[in-house]
């Protein structure tokens, strides 16, 4: 084969791994998008949103290879696709348990979001003592010339869970993933705990709820952006009447 058609062939592949690339990355983008316009209208229409973060990560050439020779999958882009369904990742942090399966029936509820697989860490956690719900979904992204359907892992945890699961990585990392069984058992025993705080938090947050169900009250904080737009009490209103007219 010609140079001139080994540049032709090579620039075929990069064009065509970009392309592989960005379906991914836009599947992400559609999935955040989604998670977003929940999250705002939570905020805006209730009191509370269940959903407190959202992070998003898009597998690096050289993780996706790695995982391929891992898995022994084809190394295709079509047999990647087909093997691999972390590429795109998502993370939402809540801050209860009962909050991730809301945040799950929320994105399982919408039509064109299909779920291909479910892996309840929570209700059956991995021995190490990771928590985490996830879900494997496919979304349709629509290109230029094709509409492609993209997979995206979506993981729901809580602000504990995803505290003890960033540790884990670290410590895992820092020890090239042979970690002293000393440290696995207090990983294990720290796991425990934060499900214990996982647990008594969601009692007492259910427990203020139901205290604070006045209608009325007032929490003593106010929206930057509310400024001009919320009404003053007439309490106020006649204070500084009344002071204006002693000047």
């Amino acid at each position: 084969m010609s140079d001139a058609a080994d540049l032709t062939s090579l620039r075929t592949l990069t064009d065509e791994f970009t392309r592989f690339m960005l379906s991914y990355k836009f599947g992400i983008d559609e999935m955040m998008t989604k998670i977003t316009i929940l999250k705002e209208e939570f905020n805006h229409r209730h009191d509370y949103s269940p959903i407190e973060h959202v992070s998003s990560r898009l597998k690096s050439p050289q993780s996706i290879l790695a995982k391929a020779h891992r898995k022994g999958c084809e190394l295709t882009l079509d047999g990647i696709r087909s093997e691999l369904h972390d590429i795109a990742g998502i993370r939402v942090t809540c801050s209860f348990i009962s909050d991730t399966y809301k945040i799950f029936d929320m994105i399982a509820a919408q039509k064109d979001v299909t779920v291909l697989q479910v892996r309840d860490y929570i209700q059956e956690p991995k021995a190490n003592g990771y928590k985490s719900l996830h879900m494997i979904i496919e979304v349709p992204v629509f290109l230029s010339d094709r509409v492609e359907q993209v997979k995206v892992e979506i993981q729901i945890r809580t602000i504990a869970m995803d505290f003890w699961a960033s540790l884990e990585h670290k410590i895992y990392y820092k020890y090239n993933r042979d970690v002293p069984e000393r440290l696995l058992d207090e990983l294990r025993d720290a796991a425990l705990t934060a499900n214990r705080l996982d647990v008594k938090m969601e009692r007492l947050h259910d427990e203020v709820v139901a205290l604070s169900d006045v209608a009325g009250e007032d929490d003593g904080v106010m929206d930057a952006r509310d400024i001009g737009r919320a009404g003053v009490p007439d309490a106020l209103l006649r204070m500084l009447a009344a002071a204006r007219a002693v000047e």
